[in-house]
């Protein structure tokens, strides 16, 4: 056995072992790419990976992330989520199931504010999980609704992951290209989660639906429209080249701040220390995930693993479809077990360029990944998003299992129009004039 072979060995096993023991995936992937190095003998170890964590997160446009970071909690502590929630239900909540469907639609505008799955689930689950329990739709079929539609604001933008695959390409994919790109997959994602729950809705005669008043529907919009019109701000003001999305980023924290302490009052000037405090963890967080992911990224480049690997997917099949079906699965198994940012830094630049080979564009993958990653995080056995809104519900994954298939079902499906159907991410970046 070569050097290098052994250091990839070593890497691979040593991730996995750690993974398995439950210890942090920043802390797997610095200390495996760490072992890597010294087995290869002669670099200098520690100095060399110190190095690529630091150059990994000096980039001005990760900036955004602490910024949405930081407007998202202000966001889900400043009363949004209720708002959206009574203009949904406006929407949606006369039909059969209507409460099914105010959830979704609600977690679809709250995660695009928001940029946060997470926070979707917390805010949008914690009011309309126990709702729908009181007006008689199973528990376990309120926590895959809201489970799996918290997802779809990762694709509708402003998204922190797709700062991130933009990072991941080298700047090669703008992240305002992302941004447009990822609207309509993430209503089309909604949809498909909206029909399922309509059939499962009308099997089970959940819900009877709620009519409003003509002056109810205007009174719900007008008190929604401070909060949605931060989507038009952040997408107005990046299409129209007014600021950039690092830029549009501080923009949100002001906005939302302004937004959740003066217009709707629910944040009070004691609560922004804590705020500041939790955003600030997380974008620790978030930062250590990016820094040690460059690390073993530069790491597994050294080693020509994206090269080998991608000469292995070539020599299985000269067919487009077959890569993208070997690839979405491989994908869907990732997410399984991997968080999405590690997810994306690790695996862009190994399956980019096979895809590229087959005159797949990068804005086009960037939507196949992050749609595939967000199956992943309502998967389990790692599901951050599954067990947090297992949390919320007071239920077990056991129990809920068998009420999210046909949920997991209906985000492959729209998973696979995208694939096969590259207009629906190009077409609004193509309008825009954002790609040729």
């Amino acid at each position: 056995m070569t050097t290098d072979t052994l250091a990839v060995s070593v890497l691979v096993v040593s991730f996995a072992l750690l993974v398995s023991l439950n210890v942090p995936v920043a802390f797997c992937m610095g200390i495996s790419t760490l072992l890597g190095v010294l087995v290869v003998g002669n670099l200098p170890s520690f100095l060399i990976v110190a190095q690529k964590m630091a150059t990994g997160i000096d980039k001005f446009a990760l900036l955004a992330i602490p910024f949405f970071i930081l407007s998202g909690l202000f966001m889900e502590r400043g009363g949004i989520a209720r708002r959206l929630i009574d203009f949904a239900n406006v929407i949606v909540g006369r039909f059969r199931g209507g409460l099914s469907f105010a959830n979704i639609l609600t977690c679809m505008l709250f995660g695009s504010i928001s940029g946060s799955s997470a926070a979707a689930v917390s805010s949008v689950g914690g009011f309309m999980i126990p709702v729908m329990n009181k007006m008689g739709y199973n528990r376990e079929f309120n926590t895959a609704v809201t489970t799996t539609a918290a997802t779809t604001g990762l694709l509708i933008p402003p998204s922190n992951v797709m700062i991130v695959y933009s990072l991941a390409t080298g700047g090669t994919v703008s992240i305002a290209a992302l941004f447009i790109a990822g609207i309509l997959p993430g209503i089309l994602m909604g949809l498909a989660l909206m029909t399922v729950a309509a059939i499962i809705s009308i099997k089970h005669n959940y819900g009877k639906g709620e009519r409003f008043t003509l002056l109810e529907g205007i009174k719900c919009f007008f008190k929604a429209i401070p909060a949605l019109l931060l989507i038009i701000i952040v997408l107005g003001g990046i299409l129209s080249g007014v600021f950039t999305a690092t830029e549009a980023s501080a923009i949100a924290v002001v906005y939302s701040f302004i937004l959740s302490v003066f217009v709707y009052r629910e944040v009070k000037f004691n609560d922004i220390p804590g705020i500041v405090l939790k955003s600030a963890i997380t974008t620790a967080v978030v930062l250590l995930l990016i820094a040690t992911s460059m690390a073993m990224s530069w790491f597994l480049a050294l080693e020509n693993i994206p090269q080998n690997i991608s000469a292995f997917l070539l020599g299985l099949t000269n067919s487009k479809i077959m890569i993208l079906l070997i690839i979405s699965a491989l994908l869907l198994v990732v997410g399984m077990f991997m968080d999405m940012t590690p997810a994306v830094l690790i695996f862009t630049p190994i399956f980019l360029p096979v895809l590229q080979k087959f005159g797949i564009s990068p804005l086009h993958f960037g939507i196949i990944m992050i749609m595939n990653l967000c199956i992943g995080l309502c998967t389990p056995p790692v599901g951050t998003v599954l067990f947090l809104g297992c949390g919320i519900a007071q239920t077990t994954v056991t129990k809920l299992m068998r009420h999210i298939v046909p949920f997991y079902c209906a985000m492959v499906v729209a998973l696979l129009i995208c694939t096969f159907i590259p207009g629906v991410s190009q077409l609004l970046p193509r309008l825009f004039g954002l790609i040729k």
